[in-house]
This record gives C-alpha cells, sequence and structure tokens, in this order.
C-alpha cells in the first residue's frame, strides 16, 4: 500500500510542476502580446501621422492652384497681382492670403504670398526660353514666387511650405 501512495504524493508533484511551468508560459506570451500591441500601436500613431502630412501636402498644392487661378481670372473688381509692375514688389512680398476662399476654410493656411525671385535690384528680366514664337526684346517677364505656409498636425505644430515659380510675360 505504500507504494500506491507515494505514487499520490509523485503525481501530485507533477501536477504542482505542470502548474508552475505553465503559468511561466502564461506570463512569457502575455509579454510577448503586449509588447506587440505597444509596437502596432505606434505603427498606427505613425501612418496616422504619414497620413496626415500627405493630406496637408495635397491641401497646400492645391492652395497655390486656387492662388494662381485667382490671379490668373481674377473675380470682378480684382487684379491680376501677376502682371503688376515689378517696382510693385520692391519693398517685399504681396499678402494674398484673403484670396483664399476654397482651399483655406478651416484657416489652416498661415501664410501666402506673391514675391519676387531672386531678383535683389527690382529688374526686368528676359523670358525664360520658350517654344513659343515671339520677337526678342519685345516681351519681358515679372519673376515672381508664390508661397504658401500651411500648418497640420494634432496640435497644428507641423508646418508645409510650397513654393511656385511663376514666368508672367509682359510687353516692354
Amino acid at each position: 500500500m505504500q507504494y500506491g501512495h507515494s505514487s499520490n504524493q509523485s503525481r501530485n508533484k507533477q501536477r504542482g510542476v505542470v502548474l508552475v511551468v505553465s503559468l511561466v508560459f502564461l506570463v512569457a506570451l502575455t509579454a510577448v502580446a503586449s509588447a506587440l500591441m505597444l509596437n502596432t500601436t505606434t505603427d498606427m500613431k505613425m501612418s496616422g501621422a504619414s497620413e496626415a502630412k500627405v493630406v496637408a501636402n495635397q491641401e497646400a498644392f492645391a492652395a497655390t492652384d486656387e492662388l494662381i487661378f485667382r490671379q490668373v481670372r481674377p473675380a470682378a473688381g480684382g487684379r491680376n497681382d501677376f502682371a503688376l509692375p515689378i517696382i510693385t514688389f520692391a519693398n517685399g512680398n504681396r499678402d494674398v492670403l484673403v484670396d483664399l476662399v476654397q482651399s483655406n476654410t478651416q484657416n489652416d493656411v498661415t501664410s501666402a504670398t506673391i514675391g519676387l525671385a531672386n531678383n535683389e535690384f527690382v529688374l526686368e528680366s528676359d523670358c525664360p526660353h520658350s517654344r513659343s514664337a515671339s520677337s526678342t526684346q519685345v516681351f519681358t517677364c515679372n519673376m515672381l514666387r508664390v508661397q504658401i505656409i500651411k500648418v497640420y498636425g494634432r496640435k497644428q505644430n507641423s508646418t508645409i511650405q510650397v513654393n511656385s515659380g511663376i514666368a508672367q510675360q509682359l510687353l516692354r
């Protein structure tokens, strides 16, 4: 009989060891699962931030397109700032933020300006090479820069700046 009694004790000890081993495995698997969940959360945040930047870029490009459109085809009573005499830009950039009526509905475009591009002496310059037929020295060009600055992000603390070059032909 004693032989059977020691067999029961051995089984109980084995059950205890199995319980301890299973708890160790459970803790290890829980740690791995929580680490994977943490990485997934970080990946989701990075993915969201990347998407926000892409959207902000597209909105800034759309604002640039709208600004150029509003200058080329001004509303009634408006004017095309691209065709103004170059001396108009001698004192700095012209603020045209009010022209963005469709792409700045959330007021996240903080700056929209038109200014001279690489013309420190405010001189009329020849137009860049073009395939369209024209007589030499008949046209000059206003070489201008359109600049849009847009804020984005959860706390509006990131910025995107889009610069576009404009060559507006003018008769001499």
